[in-house]
């Protein structure tokens, strides 16, 4: 029977995903990931150009999935934040490739991530503006460290949830990321004369 190329594309970037999370760019071999998907190394080239190419097409879209998961609401940044770390605890192996993604390929940007960043920001200082959300930190500032909370207990941190983590301490980590962006958010009050 023969694969369409839809199907064998979609084997190909199963395959690269977990064989990037797992080593990185440097550490991935071409080999494996076609063995892994059943097809000769030779149609990864004809598909996506080279191993970077492919590595770039995983990372698309994993952001493509972690901003499907976790929409960003600026009237809801404790829910996002939410949304964040949940998606965090339910995907590590993606969190790890976003890692690797940082650790050698810190420099370049891709246009989707890019094009996400740009509209959060835009959202962020749009809500500043209004009132709704404290102004005391810049647009860029402000959704770094709300990333930032949102993955303190993710895949490759100190603190990461384990098999052995109980639920209620991941509930706890939860609400702490919740309230700390509450917090961090929330317009200040008016001084009182």
């Amino acid at each position: 029977m023969a694969r369409d190329s839809r199907t064998t594309r979609t084997s190909l970037l199963r395959a690269a995903t977990d064989e990037f999370a797992a080593h990185g760019i440097a550490g991935a071999r071409v080999d494996r990931i076609a063995g892994a998907a059943g097809y000769n190394k030779n149609l990864i080239y004809v598909h996506f150009g080279s191993k970077e190419q492919l590595f770039d097409a995983v990372y698309e879209a994993a952001v493509e999935e972690i901003l499907d998961a976790a929409p960003f609401d600026a009237g809801d940044l404790p829910g996002y934040a939410g949304a964040l770390f949940d998606f965090h605890l339910s995907h590590p192996h993606l969190m790890r490739l976003v890692r690797w993604q940082s650790l050698e390929r810190r420099a370049e940007v891709l246009p989707v991530a890019a094009k996400a960043n740009a509209a959060k920001l835009r959202a962020l200082a749009a809500a500043q503006g209004a009132g709704t959300v404290d102004a005391g930190l810049a647009p860029h500032l402000l959704l770094a460290q709300i990333v930032a909370l949102s993955g303190a207990w993710s895949e490759g941190s100190p603190e990461a949830v384990s098999d052995t983590t109980s639920p209620a301490e991941i509930a706890a980590r939860r609400h702490a990321v919740v309230v700390s962006v509450g917090k961090l958010t929330r317009p200040s009050l008016p001084r009182r004369p």
